[in-house]
């Protein structure tokens, strides 16, 4: 299976989860880390980068 580059960096580049409701963000690490971004289901402010596996 070929993985083309910009397909996988406009899916998995600034995408984080949220770790209560396991929704998907996206925004900068910086806004991250500086804990300016929350989760709009549940208003945590607890995020992952998204995990960049392969996809069934």
């Amino acid at each position: 299976m070929v993985k083309f580059e910009e397909s996988v960096r406009r899916h998995s580049t600034n995408v984080f989860v949220c770790r209560r409701c396991k929704s998907k963000i996206r925004t900068t690490m910086a806004k991250v880390l500086k804990k300016k971004v929350s989760c709009r289901k549940c208003k945590g402010d607890a995020l992952r980068p998204v995990r960049k596996g392969k996809k069934v």
